[in-house]
């Protein structure tokens, strides 16, 4: 294990030992100092399955932010985390050819290879030449009650963040992107924004007719690349385990 799964396996033990598996940032700095993990503010972030301990793993949990500085241990891994779905529709796609975009690995730069070479909007509109509205790199900060199966979660100022925003004809899209293919997601990332958004709508009585969420892939091996991109939606606005997927697909970057 790393020192962030280690310093993860000791909460657990500690929560587990005084039965209480809500625990909150104080906590977290101590047993990262004790392990010299240097960023507590990552301790809680696991992105993917393959990051959690075994610990969590065998015990069937993983982390639920409840705000303010709280966590939590709750049961259900498999509704917490998403794998990703078999693809049922591959295109060749022609490259365009970039100075910059190998110099960086970063989520930010996924999307923007995917936006730079059309494969964005094509997936999302049909039509590469759209000019929906973007915004950037958003971090929010709200209330937000929901339920993960059966479990009920008050998040108190949640901290939360997106890499892109897109809203076209009342339908708004939140963007992710990852390098590599891993198995699956953790569906917070998405879900939050998400409920945050249905919030503001019936708040502020927006005209919103969709919200709907896409995590952008770019696998690259052997000197070939694809971009695959999922589109997914929450059948119920509170309940963040009612995600579905809406389409699919894979491009195959050709370079010829």
């Amino acid at each position: 294990m790393g020192k962030k799964q280690d310093v993860i396996t000791e909460l657990y033990k500690i929560c587990e030992k005084r039965k209480d598996f809500v625990f909150g940032n104080e906590l977290v700095k101590t047993v990262c100092k004790k392990y010299k993990f240097g960023n507590p503010f990552d301790v809680t972030a696991l992105s993917h399955t393959s990051k959690l301990p075994d610990i969590l793993k065998s015990n069937d949990c993983f982390i639920s932010h409840k705000g303010k500085g709280n966590h939590a241990f709750i049961k259900g891994i498999s509704i917490a985390y998403h794998k990703f779905e078999t693809i049922p529709i591959s295109r060749t796609w022609q490259y365009r050819k970039s100075l910059l975009e190998e110099f960086d690995t970063s989520e930010s730069n996924v999307i923007s290879y995917a936006i730079n070479q059309g494969i964005l909007f094509d997936f999302l509109y049909d039509d590469v030449n759209r000019k929906p509205f973007v915004y950037y790199s958003q971090r929010f900060k709200s209330d937000l009650d929901f339920r993960i199966g059966r479990a009920k979660i008050t998040a108190n100022q949640v901290r939360f963040k997106s890499a892109l925003i897109l809203e076209d004809n009342g339908v708004v899209t939140i963007i992710g992107g990852k390098k590599g293919l891993p198995q699956d997601f953790a569906v917070n990332q998405f879900y939050y924004p998400f409920s945050y958004f249905c919030k503001l709508k019936n708040e502020s009585n927006l005209d919103v007719k969709q919200i709907n969420c896409c995590y952008v892939l770019r696998g690259q091996k052997e000197g070939n690349s694809t971009i695959t991109v999922f589109l997914y939606t929450f059948e119920n606005e509170d309940n963040m385990a009612s995600i579905q997927l809406l389409k699919s697909t894979q491009y195959h970057i050709s370079k010829r």
